[in-house]
């Protein structure tokens, strides 16, 4: 039997659980359906199917610059594109998960153009998917033939699902990016079933990195229109790459933040891809709108705070990595709370 995922899609005007299909028919973003809404059956709202995928946002907000740089970028971090198991090495490191678990939900929260959820997807699970902005489309275009996907653009601080339904819950290289990441990972806890498990990865809050070129930049570039911040970047950064790299073979990780790029030879990425790769986190690096990084004590403070058990907060590849298990309810309580969502 095909999974249902219109059970999944909660209506976010009154509350109703199932959002059906209205338009010509078929699969959103795997039939290309062009004119198409998603209709709720209660109050009769309806949200748009752009380019095949279901919106649930404004075109414009504060992730516009992701939208860019992930649509000029789609297949860069792919690690099908690259040839090497980047992407999926720092999941599977920050995450402890099986390699397969069919079966089970995923909701990933932020997926930009999709270099996790093309690892997710491999694991067999049904993966739904979303992004604050236009780099949903890059993901469609990378990840959308997989019958495993469920696709839609979404705000984190009001996703269109069902609560307390999902086996797994994945937010990488996003709550930093938000307005308020604490209220971003409260609402990402509402989604974790009973027993099942959140893992978040956030910035890391250094007195050294706020010295650093980042945020003494930040202040002006952030400010700046995109598109030329984004020609300022892929000019500039080229020439600076031979330099970077010479002051990372003679001081490592410190003498490569002497220079206000960032770039990827100890990856062993090919020149080009590093090249690409360089551009590309530059101007991730100086153009969003928040970045708001985070101590240790504050992200095990998250899930203490939400009731998880389990809980495992660390260092890691992209600064802190948190997990834990959402706390089961007791078992008549558990069985009330269940028999309640599906009404």
């Amino acid at each position: 039997m095909a999974f249902d995922s219109s059970r999944y899609f909660v209506c976010l005007r009154c509350g109703s659980v199932g959002l059906s299909i209205s338009g010509d028919g078929g699969h959103p973003y795997r039939d290309g359906l062009a004119e198409a809404r998603m209709l709720c059956g209660a109050c009769r709202e309806t949200y748009p199917v752009i380019n095949g995928i279901p919106r649930f946002v404004s075109v414009d907000n504060y992730a516009q610059s992701f939208g860019l740089q992930w649509n000029r970028h789609r297949r860069a971090q792919l690690d099908s594109h690259t040839d090497l198991p980047i992407s999926r090495n720092r999941l599977f490191e920050v995450t402890g998960w099986p390699e397969r678990i069919e079966g089970e939900t995923i909701l990933e929260a932020g997926s930009g153009a999709g270099r996790f959820t093309e690892i997710l997807l491999s694991t067999g699970a049904e993966v739904f998917s979303f992004d604050y902005s236009s780099a949903v489309e890059a993901n469609r275009l990378n990840n959308g033939k997989n019958p495993n996907l469920h696709l839609f653009q979404g705000n984190i601080f009001q996703i269109p699902l069902r609560k307390e339904v999902f086996d797994r819950v994945i937010c990488l290289g996003v709550l930093q990016h938000t307005p308020d990441p604490q209220r971003a990972f409260e609402s990402l806890v509402r989604h974790v079933r009973p027993g099942g498990i959140l893992v978040v990865d956030v910035y890391k809050k250094r007195f050294l990195s706020l010295l650093g070129w980042k945020y003494l930049l930040r202040p002006v570039t952030k400010r700046m229109e995109k598109e030329h911040l984004y020609r300022i970047v892929s000019r500039g950064v080229p020439p600076l790459i031979p330099l970077a790299k010479f002051l990372r073979r003679i001081a490592g990780r410190a003498g490569a933040g002497l220079l206000p790029i960032v770039e990827y030879s100890h990856l062993k990425l090919p020149p080009e891809l590093n090249r690409e790769w360089a551009i590309l986190d530059t101007f991730d690096m100086y153009s969003p709108a928040h970045d708001h990084p985070q101590s240790l004590e504050t992200v095990e403070g998250w899930f203490r705070e939400a009731g998880f058990t389990d809980v495992e907060v660390r260092s890691g590849p992209n600064g802190i990595v948190g997990g834990g298990c959402k706390l089961r309810l007791p078992a008549p309580l558990e069985a009330v709370s269940l028999s309640s969502s599906e009404s």
